[in-house]
Parts: C-alpha cells; sequence; structure tokens
C-alpha cells in the first residue's frame, strides 16, 4: 500500500508529460504570414504551393445548389433529383370535384382578376414567366366586341340603301343625335337669370336719380356635359373564365425516396367555346407565378376560399387547396423534343385524352418500379 502511494505522483507527472505533448502535436503551426514573417520566394522554376481556400468544395457547393423552378415554392436541390419531368394539366372548373374552386362570389378567377386590377399581382404573358403584361392588356384578353344593333331601315344585303322606287334618289332625313340608347339628345337648357342690386364698397344699395340701380345676375352655371361614347367592348363574367392550366414538376427526390409535384405557373385561360370568342381558339388570358398565387391567397383569406359543401366550418384557403391536390385535372402535355401537346402528338382530342391517362398510369407505374422488395 505504502509503495503504491509513492508511485501515485510519478504517475500523475507523467500522465501531465503526456498530455502537454499532445496539445502541442495538435496544435495547428503558425504558417509564417501569420507570424507576421513574410513568406520565402519559390524557388526559379518551382511553382508556389496553392494557398489555401475557405471556399466551399464542388461537392458542397453541388449540394446547395438549387433546381431553377420559377416559382415554386419549396425548389429541391439538384444534386437531390433522381428523375424530373415537366407536365401540364387542364383544369376545368365546371367539374364537380373542382366546385369548391369555383364557388359563387369566390371564383378563384375573380380572386386572381382583382388582384391584378388592385396591382398586388404581376401577369405574364406566357407560362414561361419571362414577358410581364399590365392589367390593361389582360383585361383586352378577356373582353369581347359589343356589336352595334342594327338598323331598322337597312338596305340591301350589303348594308346599302335600297334603290328608290321610282328611280329618283332621295335625300335621306337627318336624325336627331342619341345618347347610344336610342333616346335623343337634349340641347342644354339657358342659364335662369335673376336680377340683384348693386351694392357700393360699404355694402349699400347704390341709387341712380332715386331708383336702385339692378344688375342681372346667372342663377346656375352649371354646364350641360355632353353624352360618353358607348363602349365598343366587355369584360367576361368571372363564371365564364372556367379554364385553367397548371404547370408542374414531377420530381423524385433520392433523398426522401419519394415523388413531389412542383406547382410552377398558373394560367387563365378563354375557354373556346364561349359566344365571345369569334376565332373559337382557347386563348391563354394570364399566366401567373404559383409562388405569387400563394401569397396572393394568404393575404386574402376572405376571398381565397375553398368551398366546403360537406362542413361550412372547415372551408380552406386555396393556398392549402393546391397543396394538398383538392381539384381534378389531366394532362395535356409532357415535355417532349417538339414542345407539342398530347393531342397535336397523337393526332386528335380524343387520342390526346386517352393518351393522358396511359402517361399517368406510367407515371404512377414508374415510380412503384423504383423499388425493390
Amino acid at each position: 500500500m505504502t509503495r503504491y502511494f509513492k508511485a501515485l505522483p510519478l504517475t500523475a507527472a507523467a500522465f501531465a508529460v503526456a498530455l502537454s505533448s499532445y496539445g502541442q502535436a495538435t496544435k495547428p503551426a503558425a504558417t509564417p504570414a501569420a507570424a507576421g514573417v513574410p513568406a520565402a520566394p519559390a524557388a526559379a522554376g518551382v511553382p508556389a504551393a496553392p494557398a489555401a481556400s475557405s471556399a466551399p468544395t464542388t461537392a458542397a457547393g453541388e449540394q446547395g445548389a438549387v433546381a431553377v423552378s420559377m416559382g415554386a415554392t419549396r425548389p429541391i436541390p439538384l444534386s437531390d433529383q433522381m428523375f424530373r419531368k415537366t407536365i401540364t394539366r387542364a383544369i376545368d372548373l365546371r367539374e364537380k370535384q373542382n366546385k369548391p374552386l369555383f364557388s359563387d362570389g369566390k371564383e378563384i378567377s375573380r380572386v386572381i382578376v382583382e388582384a391584378v386590377k388592385r396591382g398586388e399581382l404581376i401577369p405574364y404573358r406566357s407560362d414561361s414567366v419571362t414577358s410581364t403584361i399590365n392589367a390593361q392588356e389582360m383585361a383586352a384578353n378577356m373582353s369581347y366586341p359589343i356589336e352595334a344593333a342594327p338598323s331598322a331601315d337597312a338596305g340591301d344585303d350589303w348594308g346599302g340603301t335600297p334603290p328608290p322606287k321610282d328611280g329618283k334618289a332621295k335625300t335621306p332625313a337627318k336624325k336627331a343625335a342619341d345618347d347610344g340608347w336610342g333616346a335623343p339628345i337634349q340641347a342644354p337648357k339657358t342659364a335662369a337669370t335673376k336680377k340683384e342690386k348693386v351694392l357700393d364698397a360699404n355694402g349699400k344699395p347704390v341709387k341712380k336719380n332715386g331708383k336702385f340701380v339692378y344688375k342681372t345676375v346667372k342663377t346656375s352655371s352649371v354646364a350641360v356635359e355632353a353624352p360618353k361614347p358607348p363602349a365598343t367592348t366587355a369584360e367576361y363574367r368571372y363564371k365564364d373564365i372556367y379554364q385553367m392550366e397548371l404547370t408542374e414538376e414531377m420530381i423524385f427526390d433520392k433523398k426522401r425516396s419519394r415523388m413531389y409535384n412542383q406547382i410552377k405557373t398558373v394560367s387563365l385561360k378563354l375557354p373556346s367555346t364561349l359566344s365571345g370568342n369569334a376565332g373559337g381558339l382557347e386563348k391563354n388570358i394570364a399566366s401567373f407565378k404559383y409562388a405569387d398565387l400563394v401569397r396572393v391567397f394568404r393575404n386574402n383569406p376572405q376571398a381565397a376560399v375553398w368551398f366546403n359543401s360537406q362542413n361550412d366550418a372547415q372551408h380552406k384557403n386555396l393556398a392549402d387547396a393546391f397543396e394538398l391536390r383538392l381539384f381534378n385535372s389531366y394532362i395535356v402535355k409532357v415535355s417532349n423534343p417538339d414542345n407539342r401537346d398530347l393531342a397535336d402528338l397523337y393526332g386528335s382530342e380524343r387520342a390526346g385524352l386517352l393518351a393522358a391517362q396511359q402517361t399517368a398510369a406510367d407515371l404512377v407505374e414508374y415510380e412503384y418500379n423504383l423499388w425493390s422488395f
């Protein structure tokens, strides 16, 4: 026991020396520049050693790179993407499943258009979201021309005056100007006048030859405004804009081992079946970044409502409805070298619709086959 206590101080001293030696070995050596000593020049023909860099490595930079997804709310890093496909979907708001997006007075088309008119949302010309348009251009894209009513004394089929029966041309009588609704324009009324006594500098009536002096003044100076010209165009109702297109990316995240749908843009379309659409073709009214739409939906919770027909206490925000995929759609285009729709690729609308169903099934099967059991 006595020998143990005698050896204990020696053991403690040896342990302290070992710790000191370990600290000196692990301490980084001071560089000449850090110590205030200039670095020695490199020998002739010998390249200088590269300086240490604090920048991240290429692998770290790749991990931190974010996918270029215009409009996406949560982009996935490129290094995590094993599979990606750009898909365009059509949404018909008249379908039963899409009715909550199109409830009376809270139509999604109304929310979007009114946000543009307030200056809260930026519209784009196409789903590439590279060229912006203003509110007036968007209003023109969703307007139809108003045709003038045919005249009761219309002449021949070409709009000309019919020839007189007696062969003598008659001078057409001049019609009274109307206000655009058939009512004649009233001639401006002569302003009423009255007589007032002339007052002097002290405010007393002026007399001349023992009689008061009077002057004539107008009782009203309001001018009669000319009628405004009738409007030549009118905007469609919000209920008429029931066609939308959604562009998204289907990405398989290899870190999370699941498929994600990242919505990029949402477009309002003018349906081809509207009576005022003279061209008979579907027309793009405007396109919007999905991230901008989410911000508008969150900022206007009273208007941007997904209507729950089963429970009025559980209405949802439109942003949540898109996040939860509470809508029905069908595929109209999958990214391809020619950038063509499925209907163009397969020759007809019917064949394109069948191809859309087959494409949706193929994408589900692709995700399923990624797993091995």
